[in-house]
């Protein structure tokens, strides 16, 4: 029973940290990549649709994507999109290819993205902490019903604070690369 319990807090902790890396994915470094883009949504014949959906997106060089919609119609719809979004980025469209340049990121945009990258990195935290805090008071909980003894209950709380440092470390070791990635890149 508490080994379950255990075993749940580490997968949801582990969650947060997958959350807080694919959120990192979705913030301009200054180097091209198509997972920029993996968020993006466009009205397609009147339905919400992911870009991946309708268009083929590639990185065409370090600083430059290319989407390549299936359906020609709608590439003034995916401009549309891209202009919407808070990327920043100024699509170039040659017939039927979009081409979106990478600007160079400035000093004052790269500390602005880091500060977005720890108020991430906070929130990762908090959603760690509060796993931790559902299981104590299940820990709690199994103890008043004497489910659990006081000893097992402190080992298994014990080990639950561990964890949770475990992954507030691995958080902040995320942030350490993304704001290396952001400041250097």
């Amino acid at each position: 029973m508490l080994e379950d319990l255990k075993k749940d807090a580490a997968e949801r902790m582990a969650k947060c940290v997958v959350a807080l890396k694919h959120e990192f994915k979705r913030m301009r470094t200054g180097r091209a990549s198509t997972s920029l883009l993996e968020h993006l949504k466009i009205d397609y014949y009147g339905s919400e649709m992911p870009l991946s959906q309708v268009a083929n997106v590639i990185v065409e060089d370090s600083r430059t994507l290319a989407v390549t919609p299936w359906d020609k119609s709608i590439v003034p719809v995916i401009e549309k999109a891209i202009m919407k979004s808070d990327l920043g980025l100024t699509p170039n469209t040659a017939g039927a290819v979009i081409r979106l340049p990478m600007p160079a990121l400035t000093e004052e945009r790269r500390k602005e993205l880091v500060k977005a990258a720890k108020h991430e990195t906070e929130n990762a935290r908090v959603a760690v902490r509060n796993v931790r805090r559902e299981v104590m008071n299940e820990l709690k909980e199994m103890l008043k019903e004497k489910l659990v003894s006081q000893d097992d209950e402190k080992r298994a709380h014990d080990e639950v604070q561990k964890l949770t440092d475990r992954y507030v470390a691995e958080c902040d070791a995320v942030l350490a690369e993304k704001e290396k990635d952001l400041l250097h890149g």
